[in-house]
């Protein structure tokens, strides 16, 4: 089957690919554009985000929030479509955010359905065609557009956006698909494709998976014993990060386990041993609790560490270092006193693995952003294709920076597919 040719045709109807046909239909007018996907249902991610309520963006977003591609790169992006432009344009479609201590910013609705209704009825309403589910399986670039083929049907288009998303969550139609398709168009694709923003597992009846439901506020480093470390997208080491921190039957989840996993498979890929480090007293240095240890009087370990740190926690880690909690820390042995240390500010961690793409919010990989010209996100292999969203080699900290990522590539990617249909040169 055959349909009549459009100007613009959108292979991913997530949060990227709804955004870029809004603003391409808002930048032209009278454009005949189709947002094509292969989910019965639309937008999976966005019901799914934010525990079901949808953390649109963060108060402040800057390139040191990304990984993958280099961050100047990124902010170049970021700066076209920012927070501000974010709120402005939900507010437009009825959508009021408020932000919480944590800085991220919510619909007051607390309802992701508000976010992703607001996006469907924008589309509508500028006029897009959302045709789902409508799997496409190949792009061929044909004479001055492209051929647009997914079963028995076949679109003709003048430009192409593609925003299919990484690997993550594959049951929405993030499965690799557009990865691949934007190979044959002659894009590269960065040597490792991992699940971030993913729990990890540890092995069976270790410790902490017996403290499932135990959530602490750490700092987490992913190390590795022979000296490698992480690198971001500008080379450099990546700094200890902090969030809460929660112990699970499989492993560890929670904010600060999310940020550490992409960052932990990077050195786990060069070096199998490699672990992350855990200071469950954030801000405190190994070198300042022994001090603390040594001038404490009187109190037990279980007393010094009340306020501190759970109790079921400090058993569980007293345990793992033949340290009995209610013993008066000066009775102490020095061998146990700096284990004790250790345990606390410097516990070692050797991850089996994540929970794998069916259990990250995003992708790290995809295609490099030094193969498309940032003003449009347009092709530099393959003219007239633009690419945005999760697809290219941009992942985030868990905060609302991947959606402000979406956001911003959607919005760049789509006003530029108009104005280049429009024969806009400027």
């Amino acid at each position: 089957m055959s349909d009549e040719p459009v100007d613009i045709a959108i292979v991913g109807a997530g949060a990227a690919g709804l955004f870029a046909a809004i603003w391409a239909a808002r930048e032209v007018s009278g454009l005949k554009i189709l947002a094509m996907d292969g989910a019965r249902t639309l937008g999976a991610k966005i019901l799914v985000a934010g525990g079901g309520r949808c953390n649109v963006t963060h108060c402040q977003v800057g390139s040191s929030d990304y990984c993958g591609s280099d961050p100047e790169l990124v902010q170049r992006i970021l700066r076209c479509f920012t927070v501000d432009s974010t709120i402005a344009f939900f507010e437009e479609c009825g959508v009021t955010l408020k932000q919480e201590d944590t800085g991220k910013l919510f619909p007051t609705t607390d309802r992701a359905r508000t976010v992703l209704d607001a996006l469907l009825g924008e589309a509508r309403r500028t006029g897009v065609e959302l045709l789902h589910p409508q799997r496409v399986e190949r792009i061929t670039a044909s004479g001055d557009g492209f051929i647009v083929e997914g079963g028995e049907r076949s679109v003709r288009t003048h430009k192409i956006i593609v925003a299919t998303g990484g690997m993550s969550l594959p049951k929405s139609g993030s499965d690799g698909q557009g990865l691949a398709m934007a190979q044959t168009l002659g894009h590269s694709i960065t040597p490792r494709i991992d699940p971030a923003l993913v729990p990890l597992t540890l092995a069976q009846g270790h410790w902490l998976t017996e403290l499932s439901g135990v959530a602490l506020f750490a700092e987490i480093v992913a190390f590795a014993h022979g000296g490698a470390v992480a690198r971001d997208g500008r080379g450099k080491p990546v700094p200890p990060l902090r969030g809460a921190l929660l112990c699970t039957h499989f492993g560890l989840s929670g904010p600060a386990a999310l940020d550490i996993s992409r960052h932990w498979l990077q050195l786990q890929a060069v070096d199998p041993t490699a672990g992350i480090r855990i200071n469950w007293l954030p801000g405190t240095r190994p070198q300042e609790l022994e001090r603390e240890l040594v001038r404490t009087k009187g109190q037990s370990v279980l007393a010094f560490f009340r306020t501190r740190i759970p109790d079921r926690f400090l058993r569980a880690a007293c345990a793992q270092i033949g340290v009995d909690p209610v013993d008066g820390i000066q009775q102490l042995t020095r061998h146990h006193r700096g284990a004790l240390v250790r345990a606390i500010t410097e516990c070692e961690v050797v991850p089996t693995g994540t929970r794998g793409f069916t259990a990250a919010e995003t992708t790290a990989g995809g295609v490099p952003l030094s193969e498309l010209n940032l003003d449009r996100l347009e092709s530099l292999r393959c003219p007239g294709l633009f690419l945005c969203g999760e697809m290219l080699d941009v992942d985030a900290r868990i905060g609302g920076f991947s959606f402000q990522w979406a956001w911003a590539s959607g919005f760049v990617a789509g006003r530029a597919a108009a104005r280049a249909v429009a024969g806009v040169t400027k």
